[in-house]
């Protein structure tokens, strides 16, 4: 059994298969896509993993289901989880996606290690 939701999976790697350059990497405890050598999307148990740019959190009050995400105690900037019981509906998973997709060419993309 995988350690993430592999029907909600499914379901974004549906919506990103029009792009070229869309990689997928297990890590994290679940499945992250990476569109353009950066880390866009990801899918753990309970929730999608969303890149978006930060400045578009104020506009995201009448939108229910996501939150900021933490790490080490400290708010990550850029990156929100949105519950998998409010993407059950197309529409909604559509708007996350590509709130995400719109983000990415300007997102950074990580170092290479050596």
């Amino acid at each position: 059994m995988r350690a993430y939701n592999e029907t909600l999976a499914l379901r974004v790697a549906e919506r990103l298969m029009h792009i070229q350059d869309v990689e997928e990497k297990e890590m994290f405890s679940g499945l992250i896509f990476m569109v353009n050598g950066k880390m866009c999307i990801g899918v753990s148990k309970n929730s999608m993993m969303v890149r978006l740019d930060p400045n578009t959190l104020e506009n995201l009050s009448d939108k229910d289901g996501w939150q900021q995400m933490v790490m080490g105690g400290r708010p990550m900037k850029g990156y929100i989880s949105v519950s998998e019981d409010v993407l059950g509906r197309n529409d909604e998973l559509d708007f996350w996606v590509n709130l995400a997709l719109a983000f990415n060419p300007f997102a950074k993309a990580s170092k290479k290690k050596n």
